[in-house]
């Protein structure tokens, strides 16, 4: 089964996976290249449709290599992993910013929502209990337009505001 992810963003794009790996001080693999190309068209998805789509490119490349190209892009700061509650892993290439996610309830598309302040934290706790917070991160749950259309019978002809990773 497909994963739904967010449309492409060109905030989540790529536009030079040698390079950006090469910067990070990672070396440039075939794997770790087409992972960045597929995060980057396919922004939150699961581990396994990475997976997936990336063998869809290369042939055959190991689930845990996929995993392992993942952490090492998680640890070097080119991939985000976003763990939204009773869902599995998601991955972006969209970094260093500070935004957070929206999830629907019913299928589980992902996507970005910006703060509302551009600074880090966008959101102060009342009380941080000593702790200096560099970060904040929320995930809005609710319906998608794609499923509330479903449910009120009445499907989207139109562009619905998901993609999925193709099967193949």
């Amino acid at each position: 089964m497909p994963v739904v992810a967010s449309p492409a963003d060109p905030r989540h794009h790529v536009a030079d996976p040698r390079a950006r790996l090469r910067q990070a001080g990672l070396r440039v693999t075939a794997p770790r290249q087409a992972v960045l190309g597929v995060l980057g068209e396919y922004p939150h998805s699961t581990a396994d449709a990475v997976a997936s789509a990336v063998r869809g490119r290369l042939g055959s490349v190991s689930t845990q290599a996929v995993y392992d190209v993942l952490a090492a892009c998680v640890d070097a700061g080119l991939v985000r992993r976003i763990e939204p509650a009773g869902s599995a892993a998601r991955y972006e290439t969209r970094t260093g910013d500070n935004h957070h996610h929206v999830v629907c309830r019913a299928c589980g598309a992902t996507a970005d929502v910006d703060c509302v302040v551009g600074e880090r934290p966008c959101l102060a706790p009342s009380d941080a209990g000593g702790f200096v917070v560099d970060e904040a991160e929320i995930v809005f749950w609710g319906t998608c337009p794609a499923c509330r259309a479903v449910r009120a019978g009445t499907p989207l002809t139109s562009t619905d505001g998901t993609s999925s990773i193709p099967s193949r």
